[in-house]
């Protein structure tokens, strides 16, 4: 996973959500034979400026991100880290999206990894695989208190460690669901007694929403 984001640029009067998601579409169908030739070669940065100003002319505080897609090919993520301030941009851009189909799906915020044991991660030098993530998970009413821990943990530094702290947990849950259940998120540089992994945290927490969503898929 990996979320670009242009430099922010001077206050101005902005047209409603409505009218720049029309605008970030109709930009998108444009982009979008450079898109599919530069994923096809395997080398998406030949498009990420463009990408980047399209959605900088949306909202210049949200993110995206190509993945892969959990249904289609291809997802085009987009994300504003459950800020309320940007809901209503993300909310107008997907209202407005295409549906989707074999080759794009959409998401208006990080969607949960399949399986996400089996995702490694590249932190500068560390190349960092979540099956070894271990979590103390405290359930306090409908709410979870978590801490995080790596082997690697010690070994990065501090910027390194605070993405090794949320990122297996947007894996495991997805943005929106670990921002609606998790409360505190602490690093854990030893291993703490009493943990578990993230399938069994995914377990967990969607238990919260009811026994119905322990399986699904978002």
């Amino acid at each position: 996973m990996r979320f670009f984001r242009r430099k922010e640029t001077p206050r101005v009067e902005r047209p409603d959500p409505e009218t720049l998601a029309e605008r970030f579409w109709c930009g998108w169908y444009e982009l979008l034979p450079e898109v599919a030739a530069a994923l096809g070669d395997r080398e998406p940065q030949r498009v990420e400026n463009q990408l980047c100003d399209l959605v900088a002319d949306l909202h210049p505080n949200l993110h995206f991100s190509l993945e892969r897609g959990q249904k289609a090919i291809y997802a085009l993520v987009l994300s504003g880290q459950e800020d309320p301030r940007l809901r209503p941009y993300t909310d107008a851009w997907r209202a407005a999206a295409p549906a989707d189909d074999a080759i794009w799906e959409y998401h208006d915020s990080v969607p949960p990894v399949p399986d996400p044991t089996q995702v490694t991660v590249n932190l500068g030098a560390h190349r960092v695989p979540l099956k070894d993530v271990r979590v103390v998970a405290q359930v306090d009413g409908d709410v979870v208190d978590v801490a995080v821990y790596h082997p690697e943990m010690a070994a990065l530094d501090q910027a390194a460690r605070e993405a090794m702290t949320y990122l297996p947990l947007d894996a495991a849950l997805g943005e929106r669901l670990a921002a609606r259940r998790l409360r505190r998120v602490e690093t854990a540089t030893t291993e703490p007694a009493d943990t578990i992994g993230l399938l069994e945290l995914r377990t967990l927490v969607r238990g919260l929403d009811g026994p119905e969503n322990v399986g699904r898929r978002d």
